[in-house]
């Protein structure tokens, strides 16, 4: 569904062969566990033989007298109750996270930051009250437990003498698992590879915000989708047929089922979905993984996310107005207003306040290229044959387009150049060139439009929809005009897939098909420039040295 970038260098596709040979140590990737030279894990084990203290422990509820709680449910059962001095040894709980500080006020007091979900809460260790625990096992005991470390404390609430929320220990503190490095949580994780090559570390130093708004993004999604009487459904990842988007796709093969036929990681599940819809499934969608052989910018990743729904017997006004009522309701969701901070798309450029409360604005596409290059008039702009002529007008404009030139590729460059840069605020893309979209319907008996809109917001494209086209005569004559593009080396152009256009000969409704990219669209509500941010484990270029 989504319109490929041709803006992007692509890998060149690669087939794997059936017995690869194993590259995992030869490819291994440097972490900085790996390359931490200090002694500290040989002393830290060192230390827990000395003192007798069982590192990794097998874990065990806690007593029913002392029921387990979060840091953010103590804050918000007990923290504004109480005055500041005052305990509650009636009040008695557990806590367990990472220790993120410790302070050593003396040989007999230590104070503890414990973490857990991104709430912290202060754990009070004082000999006094830690019951069954001399001066030189509390001493040794606290000494050994470090920043980073996961543990338990038992105790009941109160406060400080100034007013900290407190866990008050009645026992040592339980070592659960070891931190055997130190986390840089004062010094900071900004280099890049270090934080995405170890994104564990990146996690507990620079936080999980992105990630959290991802899951609240799809969460949102379902139960919108959900609402409205659409089934969620799982079409194929791995398949011998590619299509739904130009795209280049990745290769593979199978070890024994289909011989030496080549297998394909989805582009897209589109005419899996339509082919629901013509099984009697009108509201379908599906939530999954795509993935193109392309490069890694900040807006593109070869593995990322997307939501497809289709919807029969709906028009592009449905779709629009659908959009509209997602990405507002979404926005007021997870940042309690309809009006968003971002990053902007411009790499020098700062904040940005995007309001998703008013109407989207609309640019008809065919116009604004009009307006844009005069010169366009006097070409048929749907017309294969003119390509010489629109590669002239780019090149006369010093507009550059990757080989080879096709009339697709060239018009998305000038959409790309004169149009995508005003889409700062949401904004619907109407009227493409109908040879731009060979699986949406026309707006007119000339053929001349598509029936089809894009979603830019902050100069991204967001959302792709359009009325599908469900004529299989036509869809076959668009597929064999696709087919003359992949002769003249566009190896993003799907093959021409014949089975899709047979089983439209069964009969598909008038349906309105749509797509959004869930990646750009959480960057977009968690105020990050990168796409890698929202993702938990993106993929990094081998580590070469």
């Amino acid at each position: 569904m989504h319109r490929q970038c041709h803006r992007l260098a692509v890998a060149a596709t690669t087939r794997v062969p059936q017995q690869p040979r194993l590259q995992g140590v030869a490819r291994a990737m440097s972490t900085i566990a790996s390359t931490d030279k200090r002694p500290i894990k040989a002393q830290r084990e060192q230390t827990f033989a000395k003192i007798g203290l069982q590192p990794y422990p097998r874990y065990t509820p806690p007593p029913a007298d002392h029921p387990m709680l979060k840091p953010a449910q103590i804050h918000a059962q007990w923290a504004d109750q109480l005055e500041a001095g005052v305990k509650r040894p009636d009040l008695q709980l557990s806590v367990q996270g990472r220790i993120r500080s410790r302070r050593e006020a003396s040989k007999k007091l230590f104070f503890y930051d414990i973490e857990q979900d991104g709430r912290t809460i202060q754990v009070v260790v004082s000999q006094q009250r830690v019951v069954g625990c001399d001066g030189d096992e509390f001493l040794s005991h606290n000494r050994a437990l470090l920043s980073g470390d996961i543990v338990r404390a038992f105790g009941h609430f109160g406060k400080t003498n100034t007013g900290e929320a407190s866990v008050f220990a009645t026992q040592r503190l339980e070592l659960l698992a070891p931190c055997l490095h130190t986390v840089p949580s004062r010094s900071g994780l900004v280099d890049t590879q270090k934080r995405f090559r170890n994104r564990y570390l990146d996690l507990l130093v620079n936080g999980s915000q992105a990630l959290r708004v991802r899951a609240r993004v799809l969460r949102y999604i379902r139960e919108f989708l959900e609402a409205r009487d659409f089934v969620e459904v799982e079409t194929p990842i791995l398949s011998p047929n590619v299509g739904g988007a130009s795209a280049r796709p990745f290769v593979t093969q199978s070890a024994a089922a289909f011989g030496d036929t080549p297998l394909f990681l989805r582009v897209a599940p589109e005419l899996y979905l339509k082919q629901l819809v013509i099984g009697g499934m009108d509201r379908v969608y599906e939530l999954g993984r795509q993935f193109r052989n392309e490069g890694i910018d900040a807006d593109h990743n070869p593995e990322f996310t997307t939501c497809e729904f289709y919807m029969a017997y709906a028009t592009l006004d449905d779709l629009m107005a659908a959009t509209e009522d997602m990405l507002r309701g979404m926005a007021q969701e997870i940042n309690d207003s309809t009006v968003v901070r971002a990053e902007s798309s411009e790499a020098d450029g700062g904040p940005v306040r995007i309001d998703f409360g008013s109407p989207f604005a609309r640019i008809d596409v065919t116009e604004a290229l009009y307006s844009s290059a005069p010169e366009l008039k006097a070409l048929d702009i749907n017309d294969p044959l003119a390509v010489p002529q629109l590669a002239a007008v780019l090149a006369a404009r010093h507009i550059t387009c990757p080989l080879p030139h096709t009339m697709p590729r060239l018009l998305d460059r000038l959409i790309g150049h004169y149009i995508e840069p005003q889409c700062t605020q949401p904004t619907f893309l109407l009227n493409h060139p109908a040879i731009m979209s060979p699986l949406a319907k026309s707006n007119d008996a000339t053929n001349t439009t598509a029936a089809r809109f894009e979603l830019f917001v902050n100069g991204k494209e967001i959302v792709n929809a359009y009325e599908e086209l469900n004529d299989p005569r036509e869809q076959r004559q668009r597929f064999a005009l696709q087919a003359a593009d992949r002769e003249a080396g566009d190896m993003e152009v799907p093959p021409f897939d014949s089975e899709f256009c047979d089983a439209l000969e069964f009969a598909l409704p008038p349906t309105a098909g749509w797509g959004m990219g869930v990646d750009r669209v959480v960057a977009l509500l968690a105020g990050v420039r990168h796409l890698r941010e929202t993702i938990a484990f993106p993929i990094m270029r081998p580590d070469t040295k």
